[in-house]
C-alpha cells in the first residue's frame, strides 16, 4: 500500500516543479517583451508564444496582464527570475542588519538606487493603464498600499535604534519615505537629468536630516 503513497507524491512533486518552471518561462517572456516594447504594446498573446505556452495556460499561471506586470514588477525588485517577497529581498536583509538609522536609510537608499531604473517604468506603465482599466487601477492601488505598510516596518525598524524625532509618530515617518521612493518622485527627480545614484544621495540626505534627532 505504502508505494502507490510514495508514487503519489513522487507525482505530485513533479508536477509542482513543473509549474514553477513554466511560471518562470512565462515571466522571464513578458519582462523581456515589457522592457522591449512597452507594456501597452506587449498583448497576452505575444507574452504566451514567446513562453511557448497556451494563453490558458498562462492565465492559470500567472493570471491576467496587470497579474503579470505585477509579478514581473517584483521579480525586478528582488533581483530574481521569479517574485521575491519584500521581506525575503537581500537589500531588505541588508537594512535590518544595518546598525544605526544612519546605516540603515544609506543601505535602503543605495537599493532604492539600484533597483528602481529596472522597477519604475513598470510600475509607470500600470498606473498609465490604470487611468482607463479599471482591472490595472485595482492592481497599482494594492501595490501602492503594500509599499506603504512595507514603509511602516521600515519606520519601525528606525525607530528601534532609538534615533528618530520624538515629535514624529511612525505614520509620519513611513509617508515621507513612501512619498519619496514612489515612481512619481523618482521620474520626476531622474527626468531632470539626475542620475539614480543622485536620486539615492539625496533621498539618504532628505531622510537623514529630517527624520533623525
Amino acid at each position: 500500500m505504502s508505494e502507490p503513497v510514495k508514487t503519489r507524491r513522487y507525482r505530485s512533486t513533479v508536477r509542482q516543479e513543473q509549474a514553477a518552471a513554466t511560471r518562470r518561462r512565462i515571466l522571464r517572456a513578458a519582462a523581456a517583451l515589457f522592457a522591449r516594447q512597452g507594456y501597452a504594446d506587449t498583448s497576452v498573446a505575444q507574452v504566451a508564444h514567446r513562453a511557448q505556452v497556451s494563453v490558458d495556460t498562462l492565465y492559470a499561471s500567472v493570471g491576467r496582464k496587470p497579474q503579470i506586470l505585477l509579478a514581473v514588477h517584483d521579480m525586478v525588485l528582488g533581483g530574481a527570475d521569479e517574485p521575491i517577497p519584500a521581506l525575503q529581498r537581500d537589500y531588505v536583509a541588508a537594512v535590518r542588519r544595518a546598525e544605526g538609522a544612519r546605516a540603515k536609510i544609506a543601505v535602503y537608499a543605495e537599493a532604492l538606487g539600484r533597483v528602481l531604473p529596472g522597477a519604475v517604468p513598470l510600475s509607470d506603465a500600470l498606473r498609465i493603464a490604470g487611468l482607463t482599466d479599471p482591472e490595472c487601477r485595482a492592481v497599482w492601488d494594492a501595490l501602492n498600499e503594500r509599499r506603504a505598510a512595507n514603509m511602516r516596518l521600515f519606520a519601525a525598524d528606525l525607530r528601534s535604534t532609538g534615533e528618530l524625532r520624538e515629535d514624529l509618530t511612525d505614520d509620519d515617518v513611513a509617508h515621507l519615505v513612501w512619498s519619496m521612493n514612489a515612481p512619481e518622485f523618482y521620474l520626476l527627480v531622474t527626468g531632470r537629468g539626475r542620475t539614480p545614484a543622485q536620486y539615492a544621495a539625496l533621498v539618504a540626505d532628505v531622510w537623514t536630516r529630517t527624520l533623525l534627532a
